[in-house]
């Protein structure tokens, strides 16, 4: 069974949200996809060890694990790929919790394009296709999504310091999981 972009972009919506328990519907319509959809991402994810399942119809991310693939595969198997200068929501160093540690001169951060975005600058490609709108409703996983891009295409000061503040949200949001008696 083989990972797909919308796997990472599930399992990330649901680490932004620890103690809150998801049906397959309400985050297909949250990730813009159906619930077959969501049901199948969560089936490879347990499949491939970054969610485990103990017992139908409950299921969690593995954050250790999904906090490895993020750090060190997800570049390599997905990556973002730059474009033209468009308008659409901001990215990688463009929003927080990057951009008030790093400087971008005007119009040089990136962007996913969209209609509905407010920034310009070079356009790079979301991870899936509705994450852009996904990101847009829901300002943690719109910070977990642009975390992951600075993974992506990032330099190695970018780099670095997204992979600190990845940690930081995932094993947060770990310890508040465990809290919360997930």
């Amino acid at each position: 069974m083989e990972l797909k972009p919308q796997d990472l972009l599930l399992l990330l919506k649901v680490a932004a949200h620890p103690p809150q328990r998801w049906t397959y519907a309400a985050l297909g319509e949250a990730l813009s996809m159906s619930a077959s959809e969501a049901h199948a991402s969560v089936k490879r994810a347990v499949a491939s060890g970054l969610a485990v399942a103990p017992a139908r119809g409950e299921w969690s991310p593995v954050q250790p694990n999904l906090l490895e693939f993020v750090l060190h595969g997800a570049r390599y198997i997905w990556p973002a790929t730059a474009g033209p200068v468009k308008r659409g929501v901001p990215t990688a160093f463009g929003t927080e919790p990057l951009a008030s540690q790093l400087t971008a001169a005007p119009g040089e951060a990136p962007v996913w394009a969209h209609p509905e975005g407010k920034a310009k600058g070079p356009s790079l490609s979301p991870l899936y296709r509705t994450a852009p709108q996904a990101a847009l409703a829901d300002p943690a996983l719109h910070r977990l999504l642009a975390l992951l891009d600075a993974l992506r295409t990032g330099r190695a000061r970018e780099r670095s310091l997204a992979a600190t503040l990845m940690e930081a949200e995932l094993m947060q949001s770990s310890a508040g999981a465990s809290d919360a008696g997930r």
